[in-house]
């Protein structure tokens, strides 16, 4: 269900096409962890801030187990988050190629399932693998995947560009691979960056229904006409299947939720394809290597699949099933009711969000549908994201086309967990949310490469500034 706006209308009809001050994006002090102690409100002159992570010192408030978990499942959840954090080694597969050693050095804060931490893994890996450490990629910043926009002849790449490979370690004698020309490509500016999505909640993600996301689509579309929002599933109409659509999972019709572009269908397919992606980790999923020198394969067969010959079933299925199963038990993070700012203040904040246009694409709730695991049935998503994709201008388009995912279209990122999140954007430009706010606001109906977020960032903007700080309070508790 989405409110109606009589507040954003009477915003948008005070300020018609204010752009916000430049002067509010170069103040921002961009800070890692500045203080916790955040702003409820204070004097009009007082610049609203990202009050930073929340209580990066304190609990995790995400991690756990979803309610409500057979002893079996429990069992699962348990294995798959052992694997999950497991560090793979080259007799195990890794490689040629990889980005990292493990799902948890990409999903480690503030928990396992969740997003870069602050301090970048990458680094460590390069030195021990004796490669060279692209410029793109710091101790302090966050863990990145490289895709290149063009391939040397001009036709479109947008493929993943493993950063190291094993050739300099010890356990990889006779391999020899270069790590591609990143410098070269960068100065041809076709290099595009990605950050790891957090998982929390992921299973309650699944199981939402196609039909829930299209109704919700739907709804509220007076308003979201009237700010310029339009957003669509990442399928793709074909003419040549039995169902008369397709998207980048198999032509089954069905609308794909995983991903920064919504690329990926399921949490298996998510897990295969990051498994080969980022760690070169073949499976049944994926069977062949990303890159097939023959001096650089030191398990020449699929390197995890099922074990027919296993004692149990644990033992027996294999690390992407595994890791799927991780992620779909994964309980939701859990918000803050009066951190930061007090909870009169997150109140404020939570009821601006939706009156200046926020929730038409960052949609509060949704509902999972008839799950075969009773703990995921029927249950609410509290995950502030329509699960669509949008155009977001060309101040944030990557130039990569997925599945129905154009240059300038991603995913309405999940908001849940949003206050332990130390890097923001698909490819981690700021730790400062105030710049994620602006960064949303690019281009113009005149071009016809507008940012349907325009008009609601031109909202925010106006708000007075303490009421900018509930809605800054507002984000940094979920």
């Amino acid at each position: 269900m989405i409110t109606r706006l009589p507040y954003a209308i009477a915003v948008a009809t005070l300020v018609g096409s204010v752009v916000l001050d430049t002067d509010i994006a170069s103040s921002q002090t961009f800070q890692r962890r500045p203080s916790q102690a955040g702003n409820s409100g204070g004097s009009a002159s007082t610049r609203a801030r990202d009050p930073g992570v929340r209580e990066p010192d304190g609990p995790a408030d995400a991690g756990a187990p979803i309610a409500g978990l057979s002893d079996v499942e429990l069992k699962m959840f348990d294995a798959g988050k052992d694997d999950f954090a497991e560090r793979e080694e080259i007799e195990d597969g890794l490689g040629p190629t990889m980005n990292l050693d493990g799902c948890a050095g990409c999903h480690a804060y503030p928990a396992v399932g969740g997003s870069s931490p602050p301090v970048n893994p990458q680094v460590a890996l390069a030195s021990a693998f004796g490669n060279a450490l692209p410029s793109f990629v710091t101790a302090d910043g966050p863990v990145r995947e490289a895709r290149f926009v063009r391939n040397a002849d001009g036709t479109p790449d947008g493929g993943v560009h493993a950063l190291f490979t094993i050739a300099g370690s010890p356990d990889a004698a006779g391999c020899v691979l270069a790590q591609p020309d990143f410098e070269r490509e960068l100065g041809n500016r076709n290099v595009i960056f990605r950050i790891p999505t957090p998982v929390f909640g992921a299973g309650l993600i699944e199981q939402i229904p196609d039909a829930a996301i299209l109704a919700n689509r739907a709804s509220g579309a007076a308003d979201k006409r009237r700010f310029g929002i339009r957003g669509r599933a990442n399928f793709a109409i074909s003419g040549r299947t039995v169902s008369g659509q397709s998207n980048n999972n198999g032509n089954d019709g069905t609308i794909a939720r995983f991903g920064w572009k919504a690329q990926n269908k399921s949490l298996l397919l998510f897990s295969g394809e990051a498994y080969n992606v980022e760690m070169g980790i073949t499976s049944e999923l994926f069977q062949t290597e990303r890159d097939e020198t023959p001096a650089c394969q030191f398990r020449s067969v699929p390197n995890s699949v099922t074990d027919l010959t296993a004692a149990t079933v644990i033992e027996g299925i294999s690390s992407i099933e595994k890791f799927s199963l991780f992620q779909r038990f994964l309980a939701p993070p859990v918000q803050s009711p009066d951190k930061p700012g007090g909870s009169q203040s997150i109140e404020r904040g939570r009821t601006l969000f939706s009156s200046i246009g926020c929730a038409l694409c960052h949609t509060p709730a949704m509902q999972t549908g008839n799950s075969a695991v009773e703990a995921l049935r029927n249950r609410p998503v509290n995950l502030f994201s329509d699960l669509l994709t949008h155009d977001m201008g060309p101040g944030l388009a990557d130039g990569v086309t997925q599945g129905q995912a154009g240059p300038q279209e991603f995913r309405t990122a999940p908001l849940w967990g949003l206050g332990k999140r130390v890097f923001f954007l698909h490819d981690g430009r700021t730790s400062d949310l105030v710049e994620a706010i602006q960064q949303h606001r690019s281009g113009s109906a005149r071009g016809g490469d507008a940012s349907e977020a325009n008009q609601i960032v031109d909202n925010y903007g106006a708000l007075r500034e303490s009421q900018k700080q509930d809605v800054l309070n507002f984000l940094r508790s979920l």
